[in-house]
């Protein structure tokens, strides 16, 4: 499925009618001001050109199109991703500028509902930037109302068992392969019904997340990775360790044991399916247990943060910083490392 309408094929618009969307501005906008202290943003895949063909009119392409999270996870690449909390288009538009190769909109733990998120994917649209919806449960219902936004993928939480991951994915079928409800004639995810090909293409496209986060789920872990249709099983060590009796404390020597047992045995699935025929491996970055660790450990998918998380350690350092000023109040600090005038971006 399309993760958002960006990388939906093109609607058949007469030449006339072509319309005119500019790129959205460029973050260098932003960024200019701080280039002495901020690191270069490495540039996001290329975006080839999409192209339709049709019989009734000229097709002509809206935007570029990145390629989906599933063909960059099947050409071997490891994403990095945020968490999307706050249900903020502003914290999500930012989020995609700043060069994340996905971005999980939270309607488990986040406040906001699928009102709250279609504002964040339409963000993340305009940063061209691939979108997950996180569901607050799996069911059907959350399930068909999330994919008719047309994220790129659906993350399913607390999934136990075989029967649990089943279930999950057919939620995202339509019949006789699932249940899910039809409108695509007119909901977000087909264009609003302009794009043609969408029923020929959006499951294929989807990528389906489980979540393993209980004991008994790691001990399914190996028949939940062999369902057809799950192509993520995304680790969730907070939860695990609450269900193994160990709440808030993900950095316990047997939670850690019972982690990188699940996935040795996610990895596993995959190399006897010859390296290439099972799911892929997700997790988040924990304080013991960063990010750059799950990529050397072999995760194709890795959270780092959670925006909410990110504005909390900023704001209680900034205070910090104000805080601890030891200079006399009226008194003048003449020291080198005063900014220069041109270095606020707002002026």
């Amino acid at each position: 499925m399309a993760a958002t309408l960006f990388s939906s094929p093109t609607p058949n618009f007469p030449k006339t009618l072509t319309p005119k969307i500019q790129p959205p501005f460029s973050s260098s906008l932003l960024l200019r001001s701080h280039r002495k202290t901020l690191a270069p943003i490495p540039p996001k895949p290329s975006l080839p050109l999409l192209r339709v063909s049709s019989s009734s009119c000229d097709a002509a392409p809206l935007t570029p199109t990145p390629r989906t999270l599933k063909s960059r996870l099947a050409a071997g690449e490891t994403l990095y991703g945020l968490f999307l909390l706050s249900s903020s288009p502003t914290l999500a538009e930012i989020a995609g500028l700043a060069g994340y190769d996905y971005v999980v909109v939270d309607l488990e733990h986040g406040p906001g509902g699928v009102g709250d998120a279609l504002p964040c994917l339409r963000a993340l649209a305009a940063a061209r930037t691939p979108a997950l919806l996180r569901l607050p449960e799996p069911s059907a219902a959350w399930a068909k109302k999330a994919l008719d936004l047309g994220p790129q993928g659906l993350m399913f939480p607390m999934v136990d068992s075989p029967r649990a991951a089943e279930l999950a994915v057919s939620y995202c079928r339509f019949p006789p392969r699932g249940v899910r409800g039809s409108a695509h004639t007119v909901v977000r995810a087909s264009a609003y019904g302009l794009d043609d090909a969408y029923l020929a293409r959006c499951e294929d496209d989807l990528l389906i997340a489980v979540q393993v986060e209980s004991a008994p789920a790691v001990a399914a872990i190996e028949s939940i990775a062999a369902v057809d249709g799950v192509d993520v099983v995304q680790m969730g060590p907070l939860d695990l360790s609450a269900s193994m009796g160990y709440l808030w404390d993900p950095g316990n020597r047997k939670v850690r044991e019972a982690l990188k047992d699940a996935e040795r045995r996610v990895f596993a699935v995959r190399n006897n399916n010859g390296g290439g025929g099972g799911p892929y491996l997700g997790g988040f970055a924990m304080p013991h247990d960063g990010a750059e660790q799950l990529k050397l450990r072999g995760y194709h998918m890795v959270a780092g943060a959670v925006d909410v998380g990110m504005f909390r350690a900023a704001a209680v350092e900034d205070v910090r910083r104000f805080r601890s000023a030891v200079a006399e109040i009226g008194e003048e600090d003449d020291g080198d490392d005063k900014p220069k005038d041109e270095e606020y971006w707002s002026e």
